[in-house]
């Protein structure tokens, strides 16, 4: 959803004078483009509290998005069809970002999850992250850079 909120986002500011790109749709597309990569990072994190943090700034950043979509139409940027598309997607996204929040906090309450107390470092193997089996060296794997050009072969 926040993916879909930031293409959508993106696509509407394109067609902007430059003035109002430089400005407002600027401010904006940063904005949508920080809930979603907000929520990547909190499920990327280890312990409850980090994941409810970057949980709470993707929650920040799509009241941001929303601040910056009312300020549009105030100054007549955003037609109504634009408008409607954006809220169909605002609301939903901020319901569930409110219910993962609202999930980790119970499984945390109810201890279905116990954190560890162990310290946890980089040199440590993940096995279900294909970055755990890079060679110092590398950045990406060859899978990496194959599913990625197959991506943006599809796009």
């Amino acid at each position: 959803m926040a993916e879909t909120l930031a293409q959508v986002v993106w696509e509407v500011v394109e067609r902007w004078k430059p003035f109002a790109r430089q400005t407002i749709g600027s401010q904006l597309v940063r904005a949508a483009d920080s809930v979603g990569a907000n929520i990547a990072e909190a499920h990327g994190r280890f312990y409850f509290g980090e994941k409810l943090q970057f949980l709470y700034y993707a929650r920040g950043s799509l009241y941001e998005t929303r601040h910056w979509l009312r300020l549009s139409w105030r100054r007549s940027l955003l037609p109504t069809e634009d408008s409607a598309r954006l809220a169909e997607l605002i609301e939903p996204l901020a319901k569930s970002i409110n219910s993962f929040a609202g999930s980790l906090k119970q499984q945390r309450s109810d201890n279905k999850l116990k954190e560890s107390n162990v310290r946890y470092g980089a040199a440590e193997p993940i096995s279900n992250l294909p970055i755990s089996n890079l060679d110092s060296d590398e950045i990406m794997t060859t899978e990496d850079i194959l599913w990625l050009t197959n991506f943006a072969n599809a796009s």
